[in-house]
């Protein structure tokens, strides 16, 4: 009776089991070396959601980015410039020190950091941001350490240019069988000075920004920008083309934007965002946003507050995915200190509009 033995451990029906069994393990060994380490999940384990949704495409988001769907990239001033648009930096004049956590508990997604931007005390604008934490837990089991710094450089009151720097670094484990310890497909190489679950970073590099902004009209702002320009050629740090439109008032800001992912699904994919903010009294932002990714084939919805004083704000905003199973709930909560209403710093003489600073 021939063996019903599912898999790669047996050929069913050999005369020459020694030889099928060697066959086997050989294709087995093929089959695996030869997928990439984050697809891989993904097709042993449909339930899971796509690896590039589990890691967020290696971004970072500011309760104002989440809310709006992502959708700020012509009127992103103040700390979120920094990660969708450095240009939009020199939109405004503001010293801002703000602290931040981004959680999403279906992907056991959990990073912490902080950004501090100054356009006040010279009229070319400077950030930093440092990032850090883990995500997939139960699965890739990686853990991320993002840099950043930026600067842009109002070169007339209606042109913006930025550029920005990225020091990125990851490491993984996999949890996932049979992807586990001592197996090359799950990422780096184990670090023989450490524990036997350690692996040396699988990715550490430099990349860089480039954004412009033009200021077309009153209130309407145009941006252009490429990330990760030194072309890393991964889906963990994905290099995108595109932009947005957004018109702001003083209360009401509304955007969309639309991105070209290189790298996330083997071939080029759309992101398509919209977002709208008003300013409620002067203090508290209502934000909604939209986006629909081509690669994951989902919609998500999103939305937040928050409070606005003139020398701090705490802001919270919340993700969902609309369609996919399973989905998956993002969360961003934000502390900011806005140094430049203590009075200390000295404000450069500019001639640059300046939006509502958020």
């Amino acid at each position: 009776m021939r063996s019903r033995t599912r898999g790669c451990a047996r050929a069913p029906g050999s005369r020459k089991p020694a030889r099928a069994l060697l066959a086997g393990a050989a294709l087995c060994g093929t089959w695996l070396a030869a997928r990439p380490a984050d697809a891989a999940p993904d097709a042993l384990y449909p339930e899971r959601l796509p690896t590039p949704i589990i890691y967020n495409y290696g971004e970072n988001e500011t309760p104002r980015a989440l809310a709006m769907g992502g959708a700020l990239r012509a009127l992103g001033n103040g700390t979120t410039g920094v990660f969708l648009n450095p240009a939009s930096m020199a939109q405004t004049r503001v010293y801002h020190i703000e602290a931040s956590a981004q959680i999403t508990p279906e992907t056991q997604r959990y990073v912490f950091g902080g950004v501090v931007v100054d356009s006040v005390t010279s009229k070319l604008a400077g950030a930093a941001a440092v990032n850090g934490g883990f995500m997939d837990g139960d699965g890739l089991d990686r853990s991320v350490f993002d840099v950043r710094s930026a600067t842009a450089y109002p070169i007339t009151d209606r042109l913006f240019l930025g550029i920005g720097g990225r020091y990125f670094k990851a490491s993984q484990t996999a949890k996932i069988a049979p992807f586990g310890v001592g197996d090359k497909v799950a990422g780096g190489l184990i670090d023989p000075t450490s524990s036997p679950t350690k692996r040396f970073a699988f990715l550490n590099t430099f990349t860089f920004d480039v954004g412009l902004t033009v200021r077309a009209a009153e209130g309407l702002y145009i941006a252009a920008l490429g990330q990760n320009l030194s072309y890393p050629n991964n889906g963990l740090l994905p290099t995108t083309i595109g932009g947005g439109i957004g018109y702001g008032t003083e209360n009401l800001s509304i955007e969309a934007d639309g991105v070209a992912d290189l790298n996330s699904w083997g071939k080029p994919k759309a992101r398509l965002m919209a977002g709208a903010e008003y300013l409620l009294v002067d203090h508290i932002p209502l934000r909604l946003g939209y986006r629909f990714d081509q690669g994951a084939g989902m919609h998500t919805l999103s939305g937040g507050l928050g409070y606005i004083g003139t020398s701090f704000s705490i802001e919270g905003s919340v993700k969902r995915t609309l369609t996919g199973t399973p989905g998956a709930t993002s969360m961003v909560f934000s502390v900011a200190y806005f140094l430049e209403s203590s009075g200390v710093t000295r404000t450069a003489p500019t001639d640059q509009p300046v939006l509502e600073a958020q």
